[in-house]
């Protein structure tokens, strides 16, 4: 603007210099100049004078604007804190939001399933609803809630009935019925795991329980723990609502992944360790394991004669890793137990019988999405009739072993219809169409060593699974 200023006034001093050179009367250079510098400070003034008017006006108006800001803001956060909001989310379920921060969650999980054997090995063929679980979820400050109903079956149970409180990221207490900090499949949710039925490992750990458990995560996340006192569970199966022998289980895990808070593109690894210890006594199906294969026929069980009498003891050590497309679970797991012969043959013979486990599965999203413990979360093209998506597509594969004791038989366990070992591998493919629906399909085969009268081994099991799934 100055530089307008300086050449306006050169042209006004330009123009009239030839008149004075013409007339003397005129006023002289010096006159002129004078003048010329009046006219550049009246145009300085003037500009001035516009130009703060401008800006005045300029922030009169964003003045105004923040302040309708406020206003609006007030009026939304006391709108918050005396509304009730209802929403709905595929991902997350109905939740209703109350004034004071209480906010209550409804999820669910219904899966339904089509079972067939071939060689007549099971007379289980035919549909079922494996899974109706209706969740009721809660928060309310540092302490949560959830509640889960198992409906499915020829009566209702309790899955899940637990308060947490949440002191801090590293220090959560549960307090209620959950599951144990122990297996790593039996810690997959039901909706998310590879195939169909858990494998062979998961019939040595225990299930949920009631019980206290301290959990939480340090270096940044890096590293999980998990401590508990529970009831105690027997191998593959929930405990029961009471305490029929007075002992208790005490359980412990930690779970570590080292690139969670890496910056590079190595993928998620993780790598735990876990063990439960604590003693039971007493005889029957409340006190000692039956073991089932992948088609959830049993295989393996103590005589009617024999009783738990002592330490159970289990560890495991485990791990995955998930990198794009692939991922892979292994698994293994020893479960010991001290037996007694209570009555008949060999009565008040005791012996320690170790059991183990072990399993590795693995999966490739065919579709592109990523791998990982929760399965696909969620497809980059949902399935839609008539348009181009197509959901998301899995291949998964598994094989395991479960060995018994040779020390069961023949005194503890009757080798002509318990067998001493399976082996078992499976193939499935899971078809996500939306993050909430998925169809699988399995193909297991598993065989055995005895199981059968005159030490011959047990037919093999040959099944194909399907299960229609639908969370939300």
């Amino acid at each position: 603007m100055p530089l307008k200023r300086t050449l306006l006034a050169l042209a006004i001093g330009l123009a009239v210099l030839p008149a004075h050179a013409a007339n003397p009367r005129d006023p002289t250079t010096l006159e002129l100049l004078a003048r010329i510098a009046a006219l550049e400070e009246r145009l300085a003034a003037v500009e001035g004078h516009y130009e703060t008017t401008q800006v005045a006006e300029v922030h009169q108006r964003l003045r105004v604007v923040e302040r309708r800001q406020e206003l609006q803001a007030e009026a939304d956060a006391a709108r918050a804190t005396t509304a009730t909001t209802l929403a709905l989310d595929a991902g997350k379920g109905l939740s209703v939001k109350a004034p004071g921060g209480l906010e209550v969650k409804l999820r669910g999980l219904l899966q339904g399933d089509a079972r067939f054997f071939a060689n007549g090995s099971s007379q289980n063929d035919g549909f079922l609803l494996r899974r109706v679980e209706p969740t009721i979820e809660g928060s309310w400050g540092i302490a949560s809630f959830r509640i889960t109903p198992q409906l499915a079956g020829d009566s209702a149970t309790i899955n899940d009935a637990y308060i947490d409180l949440k002191f801090d990221p590293r220090a959560s207490v549960r307090i209620g019925k959950a599951k144990a900090p122990f297996g790593l499949e039996r810690l997959q949710s039901s909706a998310s795991t590879a195939q169909v039925e858990l494998g062979l490992p998961s019939e040595l750990a225990p299930g949920r329980d009631i019980g206290v458990q301290l959990s939480g995560d340090v270096a940044g996340g890096a590293l999980n723990y998990g401590i508990g006192v529970y009831n105690g569970a027997v191998d593959g199966r929930d405990g029961l609502t009471a305490n029929p022998d007075g002992e208790f289980e005490y359980v412990g895990r930690l779970f570590w992944e080292p690139f969670k808070n890496s910056a590079s593109n190595a993928g998620t690894l993780g790598i735990g360790v876990a063990a439960s210890v604590g003693d039971t006594v007493g005889s029957g199906n409340n006190f000692l394991p039956r073991y089932r294969t992948p088609g959830q026929e049993q295989f393996f069980g103590y005589g009617s004669n024999i009783a738990a009498d002592g330490e159970r003891l289990r560890k495991t050590v485990q791990c995955y890793y998930y990198r794009g497309t692939f991922g892979v679970l292994g698994e293994w797991i020893e479960s010991s137990q001290d037996v007694r012969v209570a009555s008949g043959t060999g009565a008040g013979t005791r012996a320690t019988l170790r059991n183990d486990a072990w399993q590795i599965s693995g999966g490739w999203v065919l579709t592109g999405e990523d791998a990982g413990y929760r399965g696909v979360v969620k497809p980059s093209s949902p399935f839609a009739i008539g348009g181009d998506g197509w959901g998301a597509l899995e291949l998964a594969a598994r094989y395991g072993r479960l060995e018994i004791d040779e020390g069961a038989f023949p005194l503890f366990a009757n080798a002509a219809s318990s067998a001493q070992a399976i082996r078992s591998w499976g193939l499935g493919l899971n078809w996500y169409l939306a993050q909430n629906f998925k169809l699988v399909t399995n193909y297991t085969q598993a065989s055995f060593d005895g199981g059968a009268a005159a030490g011959a081994d047990r037919a093999d099991e040959k099944a194909l699974f399907t299960r229609a799934q639908l969370s939300f």
